[in-house]
C-alpha cells in the first residue's frame, strides 16, 4: 500500500487536501470518488532521490517540444481520436525521455479515472497553471480541440519571440567567451614565460607589465578561487532570486538598466498580456485569468502589480481603471482593455497589444545588436592594446638601450 497526498472538491465545491492509502493511482480515485469526492491533483508523497531527481532533470522538456506536443496532440483529437489513444501514439514518437515517461504516466491516469487537467497537473514542472487550467475549461466545455489549437499557436508565438531574442545575444556571448578564453590562456601560460625572460634581462617594467605580471601570479595559483567565486556568486545570485525580496530587488534593477531595462519590460508585458488573452479566449473567467497570469508574470514588479489590480477588480473595479492607478503599466494597456471591454472582444485586444509589445522589443532587440557590435570591437581593441603594450614594451625598451650601447 502507498500513501497519496490529494486534493479534491466534494459535492459542495469546497475544495479538500489530505492523504489515501491505496494499491495505485486507480485504487486511489475509486476510494476518493465513493466518498463523493471529485480529484483534482493527486501526488505519491514518496519523495525521489536526490540524486535520481538530478539526473532526470538534466533533460527537460523545452517550450519547442512542448508547443510540438501540444500541436500534435490537437490535430488527433479534431481528426476524431480518442485522447488516450493521442497520447500513446505521441509517447512512441516522441525523442524526448522525460516527456515519453509523462505522457505513459498521463495515459495511465486517464484510464485510472482522471481528467486530462488533473493527470497534467501531476507534472506542473513542465505544464503551467494557465497550460491546466485552459485544458480544464476545454474539457468542462466541450471543446478541447478548440482550446488545444489555441495553446499550440500561444505556445508557438512565445517559442519564436524567445528564440529572437536569444538570437541576438549569441553572437556577443561567443565574442565575450573567445575573449576570457584567450585573456586567462595569456595570463596562465604565456606570461609565466615572459616573466621569466624579463627576470633573466633585467628588463625595467612599465606599470602595465607589472599590474599584468601581478594577475598572471595570482591566476596561477588561485585559478580555481576565481572560478569558486564566480559559481558561489552565481548559486547566491539565483538562491537569493528564488526569495520574494531577492526577486523584488533584482527585477527592479534590472528594470532600471539603460538599454536592456527597456526590453526587460517589453518582453514581460508580451507575455503578460499573452497569457492573459489565451486564458480569456479559452474561456477561464477574468478573475481566475488574472491570478494566474499573476503567477506566471516574469517580472515580480509586473507580478505586484497584477495582484494589487485583482484585489481592486474583485470589488467591482473594471480591469482598465484598476491598471490606469498602476504607474508600472504604460497608458496604452489600460487603454486598449477598456476597449476591450465595452466592445466585448478582451481576448482579441489582449493579442493586439501582446502583438504590439512584442513588436517593440523584436526592434529593441535589432537596435541593441546594432550597438553590442562596435562597443564589443572597442572593447575587444582595448583589451588586445592594453596585452600587447604590456608584452611588448619591456622588450622594445631592452633592444633601444642595446642599440644606443
Amino acid at each position: 500500500m502507498e500513501q497519496y497526498r490529494y486534493v479534491a472538491h466534494n459535492q459542495k465545491g469546497e475544495r479538500l487536501e489530505g492523504n489515501v492509502e491505496a494499491v495505485d493511482t486507480r485504487q486511489a480515485v475509486n476510494v476518493l470518488h465513493d466518498r463523493g469526492l471529485v480529484v483534482v491533483k493527486l501526488t505519491p508523497k514518496d519523495r525521489l532521490n536526490p540524486l535520481s531527481f538530478f539526473f532526470s532533470s538534466i533533460h527537460g522538456v523545452g517550450i519547442g517540444e512542448l508547443a510540438n506536443f501540444t500541436r500534435q496532440l490537437a490535430t488527433m483529437i479534431t481528426a476524431g481520436l480518442t485522447l488516450t489513444d493521442a497520447i500513446k501514439i505521441l509517447e512512441k514518437q516522441t525523442e524526448n525521455e522525460k516527456l515519453a515517461k509523462v505522457l505513459s504516466g498521463l495515459g495511465r491516469d486517464i484510464q485510472g479515472g482522471f481528467t486530462f487537467a488533473a493527470g497534467l497537473s501531476r507534472h506542473s514542472d513542465i505544464f503551467s497553471d494557465a497550460y491546466i487550467n485552459m485544458i480544464k475549461v476545454g474539457e468542462a466545455s466541450g471543446t478541447l480541440d478548440k482550446v488545444l489549437t489555441k495553446l499550440a499557436d500561444t505556445l508557438e508565438k512565445q517559442r519564436e519571440f524567445q528564440g529572437k531574442v536569444k538570437s541576438a545575444f549569441v553572437y556577443p556571448i561567443i565574442v565575450l567567451v573567445a575573449m576570457v578564453a584567450v585573456t586567462a590562456i595569456i595570463l596562465i601560460f604565456v606570461m609565466p614565460k615572459l616573466t621569466d625572460l624579463y627576470s633573466q634581462l633585467g628588463a625595467n617594467l612599465p606599470i602595465s607589465t607589472k599590474i599584468l605580471i601581478s594577475i598572471s601570479k595570482f591566476m596561477q595559483f588561485f585559478w580555481w578561487l576565481v572560478l569558486l567565486a564566480i559559481i558561489g556568486i552565481i548559486m547566491s545570485l539565483r538562491k537569493f532570486k528564488k526569495t520574494p525580496e531577492g526577486s523584488y530587488l533584482i527585477d527592479s534593477f534590472m528594470l532600471k538598466l539603460p538599454v536592456f531595462g527597456g526590453l526587460i519590460r517589453n518582453t514581460s508585458f508580451t507575455e503578460i498580456t499573452r497569457t492573459l488573452g489565451a486564458l480569456v479566449a479559452s474561456g477561464v473567467p477574468i478573475m481566475e485569468s488574472l491570478r494566474i497570469t499573476s503567477e506566471v508574470a516574469p517580472n515580480a514588479l509586473h507580478k505586484d502589480s497584477l495582484v494589487r489590480a485583482i484585489s481592486i477588480v474583485e470589488k467591482g473595479t473594471p480591469l482598465s481603471v484598476a491598471l490606469t492607478r498602476d504607474p508600472l503599466f504604460p497608458p496604452i494597456i489600460p487603454q486598449m482593455i477598456s476597449v476591450g471591454e465595452q466592445t466585448g472582444k478582451m481576448d482579441e485586444v489582449l493579442e493586439k497589444i501582446s502583438h504590439y509589445f512584442e513588436s517593440e522589443a523584436e526592434l529593441q532587440v535589432k537596435n541593441l545588436t546594432v550597438a553590442l557590435e562596435p562597443i564589443i570591437m572597442i572593447v575587444l581593441g582595448a583589451m588586445v592594446g592594453f596585452l600587447i603594450f604590456s608584452i611588448i614594451m619591456p622588450i622594445y625598451q631592452l633592444t633601444s638601450s642595446i642599440s644606443a650601447q
